[in-house]
This record gives structure tokens, sequence and C-alpha cells, in this order.
């Protein structure tokens, strides 16, 4: 069987290829379905293809043209895939929505998009309700109904005829569109190009890189509402790995089930998932030894975190960074040949953010705009650009993020002499004490390397002397119990003392954005209108605003 290629120019770089390519080298490869940890469907590239096609042509036949945004509310399920390639196959633009965002927040963004067509899970339709209600002329589609009351994915496909050729766009055209978490203010569209897409897939699979390839079974736990998965399924479908989806809201204990029983080789996920699948491991002696790499992302995992799935679990770990706004991939962290054979050089590297994805520009700026050298000490805000780096926001909003044809990541870094990034910390993160700045990060890092600390989170609180002062909120492990002054009495021997927190609280666990970072925002907000003491001398030193 013949490729088709998309028309309208000479070899233009779409992501609409990679259907082709697995549907004529890959046919008999397979996408399995999971939901609370059993297998529920599964199926070839082949009928994954023929299913992609018919979809494309039901969505033509419904009006949706070039340009058109398509949106998705929906778990990481293989009807969801199936939307990853037939919108833009349509000419349209994929809209994956976040579904831990509130209905007033997915109102807000699915507004901001003026999505035309909305495809949601049965049980996420309240999530939709201010949305309906404000626009009442979007078209609402389940991806897993019965048709009684609203439309649905299959009933589409069934009545289709195969689309015969893909809708013509441009390589610079818009394939897809996420919206950033909206932590500093209202969420922010990035819109992907087809070309940024394609080469940003080539790049996930290079070896130095995720690696991804036709020897892989990848199963997508990275939510596929979050900047596509990581764009993990792309790179899956272009190299004809297998493709194992877990589900809505999967268990841990679900997830550890999956990867053992699909030999899983490859997946991603943030560091506190990772905690909690290695726990897991762990005491029900589950082997996750078919995994050649578990990457981590999101936030910086600790030493601790590191060892034990290398040493306990008997499989690698990576890092890889990156923002919506880099489609989502900026470094990987693989350690160098020389660090193979050294354990603790190989944990010093994964903790690092990595190197510089081939392809991708940065360079470091200290608040005058002038360049900081790459000495592994001297710290700027990290400025990329690339051809999958975002050079404007949807709308051309918030203009002041982009300078001179480079993204200002609002991220404080440094760079080594290997060319290795360490994140110091976010530019709104950093707490400015008696004229000196102090990284939160790094106090939160020195944190969790105490005794039974399992997270931490510092954020700065103001004080009527030093101007600003840290404060920490820290997470015991499991099954223990912490006392303030005793971490405040380990940490005196890690970090400096001009550093100590005003004030260390104990909490049960620290709040997460619906993508699964610390959520300082939130944590800002409980301590409005509180008092805190200054622990160096015992008095009350201001009021929280």
């Amino acid at each position: 069987m013949t490729s088709v290629p998309a028309t309208g120019s000479t070899n233009p770089l779409v992501i609409t290829d990679f259907l082709y390519r697995a549907r004529d080298l890959f046919s008999a490869k397979t996408i399995t379905q999971y939901q609370d940890g059993e297998k529920t469907f599964g199926y070839t590239y082949g009928e994954y293809a023929e299913r992609v096609l018919r979809l494309a042509a039901a969505l033509v036949d419904l009006g949706v043209r070039p340009g058109d945004r398509v949106a998705t509310l929906a778990w990481n399920h293989y009807r969801h895939l199936e939307l990853y390639m037939a919108v833009p196959l349509a000419g349209a633009v994929l809209h994956t929505v976040n579904l831990r965002l509130e209905p007033d927040e997915i109102a807000y963004i699915v507004d901001h998009a003026d999505d035309r067509i909305v495809f949601v899970d049965t049980a996420l339709l309240p999530l939709l309700d201010a949305t309906r209600t404000q626009r009442p002329g979007m078209q609402v589609i389940t991806t897993d109904g019965d048709g009684d009351v609203l439309p649905n994915q299959d009933g589409l496909i069934a009545l289709a005829n195969p689309l015969t050729t893909p809708v013509s766009r441009a390589e610079n055209d818009l394939a897809a569109l996420c919206y950033t978490s909206g932590t500093t203010g209202s969420p922010k569209g990035v819109g992907y190009s087809h070309r940024a897409l394609y080469l940003h897939t080539f790049t996930a699979c290079l070896a130095d890189g995720h690696a991804i390839s036709e020897r892989d079974t990848v199963c997508h736990v990275v939510p596929m509402f979050h900047a596509n998965a990581w764009g993990i399924p792309f790179a899956a479908l272009m190299t004809g790995a297998n493709q194992v989806l877990p589900g809505p809201h999967p268990a841990v204990s679900d997830i550890g089930t999956i990867l053992s029983q699909e030999r899983v080789t490859y997946t991603g996920m943030v560091p506190t998932v990772a905690v909690d699948l290695v726990q897991h491991a762990l005491a029900s002696g589950t082997d996750l030894t078919c995994l050649r790499a578990l990457v981590l992302g999101g936030s910086t995992p600790t030493p601790e975190l590191i060892r034990s799935i290398e040493e306990d679990l008997g499989i690698r770990a990576y890092q890889g960074w990156g923002m919506t706004e880099l489609s989502p991939m900026g470094t990987f962290a693989r350690p160098p040949r020389s660090a193979e054979n050294d354990p603790q050089r190989r944990y010093d590297y994964v903790r690092r953010q990595g190197r510089l994805l081939p392809g991708l520009h940065w360079k470091l700026v200290d608040d005058t705009g002038a360049v900081v050298p790459h000495n592994g000490v001297d710290s700027g805000e990290l400025l990329m650009r690339g051809p999958w780096v975002a050079e404007r926001y949807f709308r051309d909003e918030h203009p002041e993020a982009f300078a001179d044809g480079w993204l200002r990541t609002g991220d404080i870094a440094t760079i080594d002499s290997e060319g290795y990034l360490t994140i110091v910390d976010r530019a709104k993160d950093l707490i400015k004490s008696g004229g000196e700045w102090i990284s939160s990060v790094a106090i939160e890092q020195a944190l969790t390397t105490i005794p039974h600390v399992a997270e931490a989170a510092v954020i700065a609180v103001p004080h009527e002397r030093w101007q600003e002062r840290p404060l920490a909120f820290v997470a015991p492990e499991s099954g223990h119990t912490l006392d303030p002054a005793e971490v405040l009495n380990s940490l005196t021997e890690i970090v400096p003392r001009w550093w100590l927190p005003e004030r260390i609280e104990i909490v049960e666990s620290l709040p997460r954005t619906s993508v699964g970072k610390l959520d300082k925002k939130q944590l800002r907000r409980t301590v409005e209108n509180d008092l805190f003491v200054d622990t160096h001398n015992g008095s009350v030193a201001g009021r929280l605003p």
C-alpha cells in the first residue's frame, strides 16, 4: 500500500504522515486499552488507521474547516488517541483541555480557543455545564456514549467513509493547541504547528533523548491533555511502538500491573507518582525490570527517588525538562558514557535537567539582559528559541514573554561546562532577603535529604527587616511524624544559617496543580492573614498580607 502524502506543498512536514507510515509499515502493532487495571480493548495500527480516517471524514461532514479548533476533554484511552490524528487530518486544530480544571476555568479556555466541537468522556460531561451555557452553539460529542442524547464517536465512525485525501494544510499551520496551567494568571494558549510537532517528534526518538523506537511498548501515564502527553503518542505512532493506555484515573497499583503485564519498556510520569509506584512495587513484589526507561518530569526528583528506582527496582531513571511553550521538550538528562558504571555520578547527572536537545538554542541573561557565562556557578534567566519553541501566545497575548525571537522561560538556571542545565528556581519563587537571593528550590532539596521528609515546598513571606524570608511546608513519609524543631536543627547543618526558614509547617501533603506540580500559589493563599514567628529571636516579625 502506498502512503498518501499531504497536498498543497512539496513534501511539507505534517504530523498526519505518521498515520500513513504506521498503517503501511506497522499495521500489526497494537494499541491496548486498560480500565481499573483490567484489559478492556485492543486493536492493531491497521484498524486504528481505518477508524481515524473515518472519523476525520465525519468531522469534515460536520462542517469542520481548516483551522477550526476541536477540543477534547478525555482521559487516556484509545478513542482519545484516535482524535490525536483525526482532528489534524480534517485540517482542524486539536485542543486538549485539562480535565482537572474547575468548570469555570474550562469555560474560559474553551471560549478563548473558540472551540467549534468538544469531544468529551460521558463521565466528564458535568465539567462542561458552564461551557455549554456560555456557548450554546458549540457541538458536544461523547467519546463513549450510546448516542441516545448526544452524538458519539463510534456512531460518527460507523456512518462515515474513510477520508481519501487529507485536508490540505501547510507545515506552518497549527496542528494542536494547549493551554498553560495558569499558575501565574489566566491560562495562556500555545499553538503548535505541524512543522514544530514533526521536528519535536523526531527529536523524541533520538538515542540521547527518549529513544522511542519500534522495539518499545509505551505506556501513556502522562495525561494526554498535558502538552500532548509530552509528544510521546506521536513518537510511538511514527516509529511503530506498541501503545498501552491506562484509562480513567488509574491507581498506582493499576499502573504497576499494566507495566508488568504488558512488559512495557518506556513510560514517563511526575516524581510524586513515581514515589508511589516505587513503594507499591517494593511492597507487592511487582517486577518492573521490563522498563528500559522511567522518565521523570514536572519537578526535580530527589536523590532517594532516583536511587530507589535504579537500585531497588533495577531500572534506569532519566529526567526531562520542558514547558508547554516548548512543545514541551527542551532538555534530556542522560548521563554521559563516562558515568555509566558509577551510580553516584549517574544519579547526579539525572538530578540535573539535562543537555539541550538538538535544534534548540539557549542563553542565560541577568537583570540587565547581559549574557551570563555557562560555568555552572553563575545563574540567570533561561531564554530559549528553536523550531518547536513558541514565538507568541495564541491571539498574541502577553508579548512581554518574548524578546527578540527568544522565549523568556521565567526559570533561573545555571549551565555547566558540560552543557547540563540545572534549574535554580522560578524567577517568581526566588526569595529576596536582605538584598541577597535565596533559592526556594535549594532549600526544598535540602529538606528532602532529612530522614522521613517526603517532600517540601518553600515560599517567601514579607519581613519588616529583611524584606522577605523563607517559609517551609514539609510533608512526612507515610507512617512517620516530624517535629518542626528537629527538622530545623537538621537543616542548619545543610544550608547557610541566613537561609533558615522563619517557620516550618508540618502538613500531611502538599497541594499540586492540575499537572502535578507544586502549587505555591495555593500555599501563599493559606498564609494570608496569618502570623509568623521569627525563629531566630522568637518575636512576631509581622502580619502577612
